[in-house]
């Protein structure tokens, strides 16, 4: 099979929130540069003003067609949500039937649109399935592992995992995590414009990102108590950006709402290359984010993993974790590692993600694959 570079060919990125867009856009931008005619569909929290109204930023990508989708108001269950959603993009690819659906991670937005493009066989490609958190999302994340064509994995350890589901070794591509690839360049800002921007008045801070865990969301209000109350005894400053609007996140909202301000300055979002140099200038990095078990490493970053959102997803010297009613913890990490720098963690990639994606759409052969597809290991014992 010749390997030919293959250009023209229309790729939707499904996009439901700032997170999963940061990890998007390196591989949109790439694959445009490459040729390849780009769109997004955009839904989930970006459509929603409490959280930035995101969607803006989706719309500043160049030369791309935007489709916009309410899919949910505040306080929705995540079945209903994803009810909707599955209605919605299935109307949506009946009307702009894309070359390439592009799907990242765990939320019901993925896994609306991985459910209608296998039914509908229209090719998929999954950004970063095989990862373990011990969530609802994990579940989630591996049913669009079952469901898509092809996988973009972040590590050697996910696609092992994926090829444990049962998937064909030639549909399985390692690239590193997406979001790396920023990262590892220079943002295009300087912190003092990050801090104008922003309106962050504090030269010496750490970041504080705490998301609900839906397993947990009985307890959530308690666990960010517990974690807030040692960051305010502290007497540090901090940036804190708001939680994903997951069951819980009104329960923390609540703790934030407490927060003093001089101290605590609470964003709703931001721009990437603005939170990737407001990470490269930080003390560390405290909540149950990815960011605090992938990006951070990578810069070098202590980073503080609370409860169990990311429980197994990563480990490296500049992890530490603990459950968020450890005071005794959250204290030590914010004596000793507070302005820490480790060694780069390149587990999760190089920051070239975006070429190795690319390179992959380039081959012929990719576009060659099945949609019918068929578990592959017991059968061929």
């Amino acid at each position: 099979m010749s390997d030919a570079p293959v250009t023209g060919k229309r790729l939707l990125f499904v996009t439901g929130t700032r997170a999963d867009y940061g990890k998007l856009e390196p591989l949109a931008v790439a694959a445009q540069q490459a040729g390849f005619v780009i769109s997004f569909f955009i839904t989930g929290m970006h459509m929603m003003r409490r959280y930035g109204e995101t969607r803006l930023e989706v719309r500043r990508f160049p030369k791309a067609e935007f489709f916009e989708f309410v899919n949910q108001r505040e306080g929705d269950a995540q079945e209903f949500i994803l009810s909707k959603t599955l209605l919605g993009f299935s109307d949506f690819v009946h009307e702009h039937r894309p070359d390439l659906v592009v799907i990242h991670g765990d939320r019901v937005e993925a896994l609306a649109a991985s459910i209608v493009c296998a039914m509908k066989y229209i090719p998929s490609a999954h950004i970063e399935g095989g990862e373990v958190s011990g969530t609802i999302d994990e579940s989630i994340r591996h049913c669009n592992t079952k469901l898509c064509a092809t996988h973009f994995v972040s590590s050697e350890a996910a696609r092992a995992r994926v090829l444990a589901l049962g998937e064909a070794p030639d549909s399985v591509y390692n690239i590193g995590s997406p979001e790396l690839d920023t990262h590892a360049r220079p943002s295009g800002v300087t912190i003092d414009e990050v801090k104008r921007r922003y309106d962050i008045p504090f030269d010496d801070y750490g970041i504080v990102i705490f998301h609900p865990v839906t397993s947990e969301a009985d307890t959530m209000g308690a666990q960010a108590r517990a974690l807030f109350d040692r960051l305010v005894v502290s007497g540090r400053n901090f940036v804190v950006i708001l939680p994903n609007n997951d069951p819980g996140t009104e329960s923390i909202m609540a703790v934030l709402d407490t927060l003093p301000r001089d101290r605590f300055r609470l964003i709703p979002s931001m721009r990437f290359n603005y939170f990737s140099e407001l990470m490269k200038n930080a003390a560390v990095l405290v909540g149950n984010s990815s960011a605090g078990v992938r990006e951070a490493p990578f810069l070098g970053l202590p980073s503080l993993d609370v409860g169990t959102r990311q429980n197994k997803r990563a480990s490296g010297s500049s992890i530490q974790a603990c459950s968020a009613v450890d005071a005794a913890s959250i204290d030590r990490f914010l004596a000793d590692c507070w302005t820490r720098s480790f060694p780069r963690d390149e587990t999760f990639g190089a920051g070239e993600a975006a070429q190795l994606f690319v390179s992959t759409l380039g081959r012929e052969g990719f576009w060659a694959l099945s949609l019918q597809k068929s578990f592959v290991g017991l059968d061929n014992e």
